[in-house]
C-alpha cells in the first residue's frame, strides 16, 4: 500500500465483480474509503466484509436515477465527500442483428450503459461542484471506435460515452473537476460469458478460461486482467492526473492500433505468392 488516495472517497458503479471489484479492492488497498454499487446485494455484502471498514455496499440498479442519487446522498453521508466517480456499470446489451432487435432490449441497454453514466456525472457533479474539485472517470471501450468488437448497441452506446465524456469535461473542468474515460480492450471479465447468453454464475465461473485465447488478441502476448484497468483508474483517481481533463485512457495491449506485425508480414507474403513474386 501506497496511499495514493489517502484521505479520499470513491465511488464505483458495477463494484461487485470484474474490473469494478479488483478496483474496490486496488482503492481501499491505496486508501480510499470507497463506496460501490451493484444489483447482488449477496456478492456485496461479501465484497465488504473482505475489504473492511473503509468500503460501503450500495445495493444499486444504474438504469434508475433515484438509486444514482440515493447511492452519492448515501456515500457522502457516510464520508463527508466524493473525490472520484468511477461510473464503471455495465452489461453486452442485446447481441441481436439489427433485423432481430426488440426495442425494449434496446432501451434497457442505453438506459445502463449511457443513462448510468450521464446519470452518474450529473449526481457527482453537484458534490463535486461545491467541493470544487473531483475527479469523474467513466468506463468506455474500444468498442466506441472500432467496429466488431461488440454487439451493436453497446459499440453505439459506449462511443456516446466516450464523446460525452469529452464534452462534459470542457464544461466541469472550468470548475476544478477533471472528466476522463479508459477504454479496456479484452479484459478476463464475465461480461463475455453473458454476452453469449450465460447467466451470471456460469459466466463469472468462465473467467479464467478466457486467458489463453486473449492472449493473441493484441501485439502484448498476453491477457488483459482487471487489475490492468484498475491501475489505470488509480492513475486518474489520483493526483499524479491533476492536469489530465477530457481524454480517453485505452488499456488495450496495442488492439486498436492495427494488424500485428506477424499478420502484416504473412499477409505480404501472400500478395507476392499471388503475383508471382518471390517473397520478400
Amino acid at each position: 500500500m501506497t496511499g495514493t488516495l489517502e484521505g479520499k472517497v470513491a465511488i464505483v458503479t458495477g463494484g461487485t465483480s470484474g474490473i469494478g471489484a479488483r478496483t474496490v479492492a486496488l482503492f481501499v488497498a491505496e486508501g480510499a474509503r470507497v463506496a460501490f454499487a451493484g444489483r447482488s446485494a449477496e456478492k456485496g455484502a461479501r465484497l465488504a466484509g473482505e475489504l473492511g471498514e473503509n468500503a460501503l455496499f450500495v445495493r444499486t440498479d444504474v438504469s434508475k436515477e433515484s438509486d444514482i442519487e440515493a447511492l452519492v446522498a448515501r456515500t457522502v453521508g457516510q464520508f463527508g465527500r466524493l473525490d472520484c466517480m468511477f461510473n464503471n456499470a455495465g452489461y453486452p446489451g442485446p447481441t441481436e442483428a439489427i433485423a432481430d432487435l426488440a426495442w425494449d432490449d434496446y432501451s434497457h441497454a442505453m438506459d445502463v450503459l449511457l443513462g448510468g453514466v450521464v446519470m452518474g456525472m450529473k449526481h457527482a457533479a453537484k458534490v463535486m461542484q461545491r467541493q470544487g474539485s473531483g475527479s469523474i472517470i467513466n468506463n468506455a471501450s474500444v468498442a466506441a471506435v472500432r467496429t466488431g468488437y461488440g454487439p451493436h448497441i453497446y459499440t453505439a452506446a459506449k462511443a456516446a460515452v466516450l464523446h460525452l465524456t469529452r464534452s462534459v469535461a470542457m464544461e466541469l473542468g472550468e470548475q476544478g473537476i477533471r472528466v476522463n474515460s479508459i477504454s479496456p480492450g479484452a479484459i478476463m471479465t464475465p461480461i463475455f460469458g453473458k454476452a453469449l447468453g450465460m447467466e451470471t454464475s456460469a459466466a463469472d465461473a468462465t473467467v479464467d478460461k478466457l486467458e489463453q485465447p486473449f492472449t493473441t488478441l493484441q501485439p502484448l502476448p498476453r491477457s488483459g486482467k482487471p487489475a490492468d484497468i484498475a491501475n489505470a483508474a488509480l492513475f486518474l483517481a489520483s493526483d499524479a492526473a491533476s492536469f489530465i481533463n477530457g481524454h480517453d485512457l485505452v488499456v488495450d495491449g496495442g488492439m486498436i492500433g492495427g494488424r500485428g506485425w506477424t499478420e502484416s508480414v504473412e499477409g505480404f507474403g501472400a500478395l507476392a505468392d499471388a503475383l508471382g513474386l518471390s517473397n520478400p
